[in-house]
């Protein structure tokens, strides 16, 4: 009984984990503003993000100061295996809820809703791509990367449509430029869990992929006693990665959710190193080819990528960028779609950009005078970005508080050029 009891146990911290991880993203988020920040690190769970600082390394070639924390994700994955997407990770969490939610069905169900799945490689070619973009100057793990992906819909979508139903997170109701195309992308990721349990995390997502390839070498892991076990595959019911515990484990896709270990009616399963029966592990499961064909497509897609009519190629379609903001060309190798900036501007003057500056700024931060203007007082924007797209700023250097210094410009009105005959300008003269 008692010994049970510690297996429950075990289950139940991984829940309460997953919970406190996930309040914390959306008090973080929530606090966002003018009014709440206060100095607390609301990009945390940004700058835990491995991909984010991976990435951005390789398209910049710095690592933006908070983006260190992200070696405490890559260090304990080395130890304990891919626990960040069932026990941290706030968009696995929720997808992990969805499935829960959508996938009730008969038990014998559950033991084919949690098989491994060959389709569960195409994640790993989905990393290997936006990793080919990266080291070629292109950063698109915003796209995909579930870290920005969530804090992204839920600054665009889901907060305002949660003010406008009576909530108090804003002073004014915010309004932003395509914000139901990104809503519309949301919803069909939690609804994807009613085709395939944690769709997202099996299937697309590259931040899961790039733990799994750090977690094939752990040093703790999910072990099974060969000599033991009898087959039934009742650690497959509520398994998280559809990791087939019950044959030759593919450490890679386990969450280590401990969850095989309780099931286990044969006392077959611990988490730790292994032991004189336990079984071999299955290792990353890609194909070698389909690997350089996604190599191969990267390099061939980013000259397409590049070749359209951007603020870079012509001046008359540049972007207004939030104050701050670094040279365009760098900035679009820095900035990670997180919407970070758009959640904190009191003035909602600062929306997600869909093609003004080309596919590569799909999704970047731009000022639209329409819906809003620039706080002359706030750098708010400034002060949450994690990866130095924009850079810390004060409001004495915005405004150009001192005897040398000069206000800082971040746009230009456009002015219309009228052509008057010469004969009209000397009349004018006279």
């Amino acid at each position: 009984m008692s010994k049970q009891m510690n297996l429950l146990t075990l289950r139940n911290i991984r829940r309460i984990y997953s919970v406190f991880f996930f309040v914390l993203f959306v008090i973080l988020l929530g606090i966002t503003d003018f009014r709440n920040m206060k100095g607390y690190e609301v990009s945390l769970f940004l700058e835990l993000d491995p991909l984010v600082a991976i990435s951005s390394f390789l398209t910049s070639w710095t690592l933006y100061k908070g983006l260190a924390l992200s070696l405490i994700i890559i260090i304990t994955t080395l130890i304990f295996g891919r626990y960040f997407c069932s026990w941290v990770c706030p968009m696995g969490i929720l997808n992990q809820w969805i499935s829960h939610v959508m996938n009730r069905k008969r038990p014998v169900d559950d033991y084919k809703i949690n098989a491994y799945r060959p389709i569960f490689r195409f994640k790993y070619y989905l990393l290997a791509l936006l990793l080919v973009l990266a080291a070629f100057g292109s950063l698109q793990i915003g796209l995909l990367d579930p870290i920005p992906l969530i804090t992204r819909s839920f600054s665009v979508s889901l907060f305002p449509a949660f003010n406008f139903s009576g909530g108090t997170l804003y002073l004014k109701q915010p309004l932003f430029y395509g914000g139901m195309f990104i809503a519309v992308i949301f919803i069909a990721v939690l609804f994807a869990n009613r085709f395939i349990s944690r769709f997202w995390c099996r299937v697309l997502c590259p931040l899961g992929a790039l733990l799994g390839v750090l977690s094939s070498v752990s040093m703790l892991r999910i072990r099974r006693d060969v000599e033991k076990c009898t087959d039934c595959q009742k650690c497959l019911r509520y398994c998280h990665g559809a990791c087939d515990p019950h044959t030759e484990l593919r450490v890679s896709e386990c969450h280590a959710c401990m969850n095989c270990i309780e099931d286990c009616p044969e006392d077959a399963i611990h988490y730790g190193i292994a032991g004189e029966n336990s079984s071999v592990h299955t290792p990353v499961d890609f194909n070698r080819r389909r690997l350089i064909e996604t190599t191969v497509a990267g390099i061939i897609l980013l000259p397409m990528m590049k070749s359209v009519v951007t603020a870079e190629t012509d001046p008359q379609h540049k972007v207004i960028r939030p104050p701050g903001s670094i040279a365009e060309e760098e900035f679009l190798r820095r900035c990670i779609k997180c919407g970070e900036c758009m959640r904190v501007c009191p003035t909602n003057v600062i929306q997600p950009a869909l093609l003004e500056s080309g596919f590569q700024g799909l999704w970047t931060p731009f000022l639209m005078n329409k819906i809003g203007y620039c706080e002359y007082n706030c750098v708010l924007c400034s002060q949450v970005c994690p990866t130095g797209a924009i850079l810390p700023l004060t409001v004495d250097k915005k405004i150009g508080k001192g005897l040398f210094q000069k206000p800082l410009k971040i746009g230009c009105a456009a002015r219309s050029v009228l052509q008057v005959p010469s004969s009209l300008l000397l009349l004018i003269r006279k």
